[in-house]
């Protein structure tokens, strides 16, 4: 009689990672079971970067522009797209004079979102830079972003007042006094807008030159950068 043990050709049932592997998954499990891993990090993803942009803008509130741009900066990194880490991006920029970097991130994103006034009017304010110290190119291409500003909402606040601000300094009054008044077309209050109307137009009937504005109306019409736009 023989004494070799019989063998079992039953194969070893699969353990369930091995149940689980790739290699073993049907084709539509596989891709279904990818597409949840996706889905997973890409909400992960928006999550954290609504996380840096709320912690940017706060920031920004508290006038840290340059720790707001280290978290807009990341925000942006992880949500390209998004029209508010670009506002909110781009105004850190301004705030700290970091104009052209202003200037890159603003402009990508009026292509994104071209019919958003905002981001125009912050554009502006980028592409100007300080008034004092800017050429007739920055004016130009100034103007042009706010003049896109107004012709999707006529109502944008600020804007009438610093395309007043740019006429002004280029001793166009004409235009200077339409914008000012312009401005108070829509917000009567506007306190600044109203000192550089009267102001405005007496240089214009005096013809004198634009000069700063009196010590005592510092509080008014003193203030002419135009960082009050960024969001």
């Amino acid at each position: 009689m023989s004494s070799r043990k019989k063998t079992d050709n039953k194969s070893t049932p699969l353990s369930e990672s091995q149940k689980a592997s790739p290699e073993t998954l049907p084709p539509e499990e596989l891709a279904r079971r990818r597409a949840e891993v996706a889905a997973l990090a890409a909400e992960a993803k928006q999550r954290r970067g609504q996380e840096l942009l709320a912690e940017g803008a706060r920031l920004l509130g508290q006038r840290r522009p340059g720790e707001a741009a280290g978290r807009l900066a990341q925000a942006a990194e992880l949500l390209p797209d998004n029209v508010d880490v670009a506002i909110n991006l781009g105004g850190a920029y301004i705030l700290q004079g970091k104009y052209d970097k202003a200037v890159t991130v603003l402009e990508r994103a009026t292509a994104l979102a071209p019919a958003n006034a905002m981001l125009w009017v912050n554009l502006a304010a980028a592409q100007l830079g300080s008034l004092e110290l800017s050429g007739p190119g920055q004016q130009e291409r100034a103007i042009a972003a706010y003049e896109r500003a107004l012709q999707i909402d006529p109502a944008t606040p600020n804007v009438h007042y610093n395309l007043g601000l740019v006429y002004k300094d280029r001793q166009d009054w004409a235009k200077a006094r339409a914008h000012f008044t312009a401005a108070l077309s829509v917000d009567a209050s506007d306190a600044d807008a109203v000192y550089w109307l009267a102001k405005v137009a007496r240089m214009e009937g005096e013809g004198q030159t634009a000069g700063p504005p009196d010590p005592e109306q510092a509080g008014l019409g003193g203030s002419e950068a135009s960082q009050g736009d960024i969001l």
